[in-house]
Parts: structure tokens; sequence; C-alpha cells
């Protein structure tokens, strides 16, 4: 197993991102998030990775989400959102991206992440499931999310069939 550390936000982080800009896709970017966030050392980090030797090999951005805004997980719940996970083309196969997902789950926390560029297979191999689509909340992102013991996806009350069919018992009612 892999070792997974905080990555810290400062200039040396930068250079390691650079690495992955160069052979990554914009949307997987962090060189702006961390640009953004470059303060000390010791500050707070979203940021998380895996060096082989010294080369940072693989990366995440890992969020806790305040239950207050949780609109995926029954019972609503804080959780994780898991971003931005890739791992350096030399490297593929060869667990770390695995080992990173591991480390969010290890929280024991539901997680959510956005499934990007054909890795919809990576995701369910690691147990995530695709979540029932929703426009007003998934707003065209394509979520995947797992689910801790006890946890299951939270339903939709615009289209939950109970509240419909109360609607309908008490139009009953009134015509009766």
């Amino acid at each position: 197993m892999y070792k997974v550390q905080k990555l810290l936000v400062n200039y040396k982080t930068l250079e390691e991102f650079k690495k992955f800009k160069e052979y990554g896709v914009q949307e997987l970017s962090m060189l702006e998030d961390l640009q953004e966030n470059i303060i000390e050392n010791d500050s707070e980090s979203p940021f998380y990775g895996i060096y082989y030797g010294n080369k940072l090999v693989a990366r995440m951005s890992l969020y806790r989400i305040d239950g207050h805004y949780d609109r995926y997980f029954d019972p609503p719940q804080d959780y994780l959102e898991l971003w931005k996970l890739e791992v350096l083309p030399d490297y593929h196969g060869k667990g770390f991206g695995s080992a990173l997902v591991q480390y969010a789950k290890s929280y024991n926390l539901p997680v959510k992440t956005n499934a990007r560029q054909r890795s919809s297979e990576f995701w369910e191999k690691m147990n995530f499931s695709s979540v029932t689509y929703n426009p007003n909340r998934d707003r065209g992102e394509n979520p995947y999310v797992w689910y801790p013991d006890g946890v299951h996806e939270q339903q939709d009350p615009t289209t939950d069939n109970s509240l419909i069919k109360e609607t309908d018992l008490s139009s009953e009612s009134i015509e009766s």
C-alpha cells in the first residue's frame, strides 16, 4: 500500500503540479487552485498525493461538505467531495489511484465525485455507484458516490411516489 499524504500549499508543490498539467487534461488542472491557496507550508490544504521516491505521481483534492448542504445521502450528513484525481501516465495501473480513493473512504463518510473522461469503470471497481440524475442538483455533472454501511441515496422529494399518493388521497377525500 502506498502512503497518502496531505500536500503542503507551497511553491515546491506548485512545481510538482506543473508536471501534471503537462500530461493532464485542463479540467483536471489543480495548478490554479494551488496558486490561489499558497500562503504558508502549514496552511490547511485540501490536496493529497502519493510520492514515488521524490516524485509526486498521484494527487487529488478532498473537501468535507457540511451535512446541511447534503443532497445526495440518506440520512443527510457531512460527506467528502473528491475532485481531480489524477495519476501521471507512467504510473497508471500500479494502484496509486486506488490508494487515494481508499484513503478518502477511510474517513467512513460518504464520498461524492464526478466521473470524467471514460473513468466510470474505475469508479465502479472502487464500489462507487452513479446516482439517479437530478437536473436541478447535478447540473450536467456525472456524480458517482460511495456509501458506507447504513447510508443510501437520498430520494428527490419531487419524484417521491409516496408524496404523490398522499396528494392523490387528499384530492379524493375532497371530491367524496
